[in-house]
């Protein structure tokens, strides 16, 4: 993980997932996009699609740059350190 989710999460922290039942804006969730997993935080969710941001916009490659990504690809909820 790079500084896209600087200062709640930093480079290098261990995080936790869980799978999530139910995907919220607010959440922070590991993604596969790309061939990569990516920590990101739930900015908008349509039924099947979610819509991505970092919480360091200078530093962070997301759904403003790739658009909407497939529910699908939420691999889980980072549940550890809170990162809200």
């Amino acid at each position: 993980m790079g500084e896209s989710m600087a200062p709640a999460l930093l480079p290098g922290q261990l995080v936790v997932g869980v799978r999530a039942r139910r995907i919220r804006p607010g959440d922070v969730v590991v993604v596969h996009h790309d061939g990569l997993d990516k920590i990101k935080r739930v900015k908008e969710v349509r039924t099947d699609q979610v819509f991505l941001t970092g919480d360091n916009s200078l530093h962070s490659t997301d759904s403003r740059d790739f658009g909407w990504l497939d529910i699908q690809s939420v691999i889980a909820k980072v549940a550890w350190p809170s990162a809200s």
